[in-house]
């Protein structure tokens, strides 16, 4: 677990509140999920570990029963390792533009999770996320760090912007394929705007 976060995050679509976390349900899936209040006494047959090298990966873990839609598959239980125990940092879980993944945030950590193969699984390398953002009419579910932006799309990380600001961002727009925002520049100590394409992450403004 790390230490604190310091940073500003950005406005998101009302989340419903589940046993400690938030789920967001905007994109079509293929899975169920439940957020646990504590571990089961008795764990399922399937059980993965995210991510599997993490020590002391229990204390605050976000776990996650998962039960696929195909038939094929089985349910299972997701261990997701805490990054920061800060209330300024999301932890839930949200639908993908790939239905058949799932993306768990515990404390900033974010991982997406291929249900129906769950050894699977990426890390999204900001940490910690601060706020995960669907763009449904982009097909990208986006993530804020500190610095950028990184989108992840059906076949996995579509693009990562430059870097936007030396300490938070905020989201005020989208609209037209276009993500608009504000980043607090140190060497000025203001909010510069900046507009990025959302098919690129380039920024046009």
């Amino acid at each position: 677990m790390d230490s604190p976060v310091q940073g500003h995050a950005v406005s998101t679509p009302d989340l419903a509140a589940n046993a400690g976390g938030m789920i967001d349900l905007s994109f079509p899936h293929r899975w169920q999920a439940e957020i646990l209040s504590a571990r089961p006494a008795i764990l399922p047959a399937r059980h993965f570990v995210y991510p599997g090298n993490a020590e002391e990966v229990e204390r605050g873990a976000l776990e996650v029963l998962v039960r696929p839609e195909a038939a094929e598959a089985q349910q299972f239980l997701a261990t997701c390792a805490l990054g920061f125990r800060d209330p300024a940092v999301p932890t839930g879980v949200w639908s993908t533009p790939n239905p058949d993944e799932i993306c768990a945030v515990s404390g900033g950590y974010a991982y997406l999770i291929d249900t129906a193969q769950p050894e699977v699984f990426t890390m999204i390398s900001y940490r910690p996320v601060l706020q995960v953002f669907p763009v449904l009419a982009a097909e990208l579910l986006l993530f804020v760090g500190h610095h950028s932006i990184l989108a992840w799309g059906t076949s996995g990380q579509a693009w990562e912007s430059e870097k936007l600001s030396d300490e938070g961002l905020t989201i005020t727009d989208i609209e037209d394929g276009h993500l608009s925002g504000l980043g607090w520049q140190m060497l000025t100590d203001k909010e510069m705007q900046f507009t990025l394409d959302l098919r690129t992450g380039l920024r046009v403004l």
